[in-house]
């Protein structure tokens, strides 16, 4: 998927890619919510609470928050992010730009922010919503491999 992205960003117009993007994103924060749900939940079922050592608590602390940071990304930081770019790309299309191909922005984007406030503004707040966004993608990365690590050591043989 990763690789995807960068293949598509280096060689589709930027608003194609947006638009894919777009599309790709909820279905992708969609399955990593009900999939960190669906670990929380099956640890606690086959763990009683009231049987829980150190290591399990912390364990279902784990899951929830991988939950909570899906969750996050699904309901907020994904649809935020995803407004913001389709407002830039209707500030971009009125200046005849967003057809270029390639990762990084144009010369005329980079002018763009510069000479119109608006534009500027979405532009910060996109790195923001991207960022936080990304936060929420290794929150939830770290989590699985913490929960991955423990499963690990306890096997008995491998």
């Amino acid at each position: 998927s990763l690789l995807a992205g960068f293949v598509m960003g280096s060689r589709l117009p930027r608003h194609t890619y947006g638009f894919i993007q777009q599309e790709l994103f909820p279905y992708y924060f969609h399955i990593g919510s009900a999939c960190a749900f669906l670990n929380l939940t099956l640890f606690a079922m086959y763990h009683p609470s009231e049987l829980l050592s150190d290591e399990q608590t912390t364990q279902i602390f784990v899951f929830f928050v991988c939950v909570a940071a899906s969750v996050l990304n699904t309901q907020w930081f994904g649809q935020v992010t995803s407004d913001i770019v389709a407002d830039m790309h209707l500030v971009e299309r009125s200046h005849g730009l967003g057809q270029e191909v390639g990762l990084f922005a144009s010369k005329s984007c980079r002018q763009l922010r510069a000479s119109n406030p608006s534009y500027g503004q979405l532009s910060r707040q996109l790195t923001l919503y991207r960022a936080l966004s990304s936060l929420c993608n290794l929150c939830c990365i770290a989590c699985n491999g913490l929960s991955l690590y423990y499963l690990a050591a306890r096997l008995s043989a491998l």
